[in-house]
């Protein structure tokens, strides 16, 4: 009983010393195995970095403002009797626009007219009898009081007609037409909007930490998506005596000349203002730029070498400062040098030193002046 005992714990034994050493095969197999693997290259797109020259420009968001505009209005009240414009009719200053029934006034003028006509051969002939001595100075003196009432009472009633005789206060473009003949108009009621078109101001805000290159005098283009190929070319006229506390931006006001009248009130606008003389940079499409709050940086594709002394094509992590932006594209100031490849798209995936393969069938966008469609 013994010796088969002792037979069925040798057999065990060695059926588990057999299994243990099939297990470490298997083991020191898949390390040897794990430690040989090399993970796929990353496939990648990459561009040449060369040297342009950047124009130190800035790009803000501006509205058209009109150098002068107003609502015309009555100063007083009365019947609309005659209407001599038309909606978006261009005038001139002192054209007619309105004329209200000034019907009973002239009848006043007409009779406060007679009276100042009485007066003044009242002080005439008063002026010949005091030098006569036939007439008292305290008389003559009551005629000049009354020739003065009277045309002062000429004049103020003149003034009434000439106020509900409403005329252009300045050249420019008419509205849309808010009155009808024969409408009874309060004191102040609106009668159409006018502005003035040539020229015309654009104004828009740039960062306080920009503001001392933005003075008065500086070139600016200005353009808009609604006018396509135009471009309109003006000067910074003026910048505001405050700095906005909410966004710390200071608002500049260009004036640029706007013959044809493209430019609208209100017109939302592109202004690309000239800071000063163009520099040259590396420029990049904006996707080659890996940003972290510890440095910007770009992937260099290079030749590399693995732990065993092989070759093969791989990526080195470059910190780069950038300066700008345009469309598309950034520029690089340090970092980058001309003649580098760069990796342009699938930078998310990289890792410094990862293997990768360049693939530039398809590249990203990297247009200085985008025109984007609507999808």
């Amino acid at each position: 009983m013994l010796k088969r005992m002792l037979v069925m714990l040798a057999v065990v034994i060695a059926l588990i010393a057999g299994l243990g050493f099939v297990k470490y095969k298997q083991i020191s197999a898949a390390i040897a195995a794990g430690e040989s693997y090399a993970p796929p290259p990353d496939a990648v797109t990459t561009i040449v970095a060369k040297r342009e020259n950047w124009p130190s420009t800035l790009d803000v968001i501006g509205t058209a403002q009109a150098i002068q505009g107003v609502t015309v209005s009555a100063d007083l009240p009365g019947t609309v009797a005659k209407i001599n414009f038309e909606s978006g009719q261009a005038v001139h200053a002192g054209d007619l626009l309105i004329e209200l029934d000034t019907r009973q006034e002239r009848a006043q003028l007409a009779a406060a007219e007679a009276q100042r006509d009485w007066a003044r051969i009242n002080f005439n002939r008063s002026k010949e009898l005091v030098k006569q001595g036939v007439l008292a100075q305290t008389e003559y003196d009551n005629t000049i009081e009354q020739q003065k009432s009277a045309e002062a009472q000429v004049g103020e009633i003149q003034a009434t007609i000439d106020k509900k005789t409403i005329r252009a206060p300045f050249t420019g473009v008419l509205g849309l037409r808010q009155v009808n003949l024969g409408q009874y108009l309060a004191a102040g009621q609106a009668i159409v909007p006018l502005q003035a078109l040539n020229p015309i101001y654009v104004n828009f805000g740039v960062p306080q930490q920009i503001a001392p290159q933005v003075h008065s005098g500086r070139v600016l283009k200005v353009t808009s998506d609604d006018l396509p190929g135009a471009a309109f070319a003006g000067r910074v006229t003026a910048l505001d005596s405050v700095i906005n506390e909410t966004t710390r931006n200071i608002q500049v006001q260009a004036t640029l000349p706007n013959p044809a009248g493209k430019l609208r009130p209100g017109m939302f606008v592109q202004v690309q203002v000239v800071l000063g003389a163009s520099r040259d940079v590396i420029t990049l499409p904006a996707s080659a730029i890996n940003y972290a709050p510890y440095g910007d940086s770009v992937f260099v594709v290079t030749e590399l070498t693995d732990p065993k002394g092989k070759m093969y094509r791989g990526v080195r992590q470059q910190f780069v400062k950038v300066d700008g932006s345009r469309g598309d594209q950034v520029a690089v100031v340090s970092g980058v040098n001309p003649g580098d490849e760069v990796v342009t798209s699938g930078v998310f995936k990289l890792r410094n030193g990862a293997a990768v393969t360049i693939n530039n069938s398809v590249q990203p966008s990297n247009n200085p002046k985008p025109n984007p469609q609507d999808t």
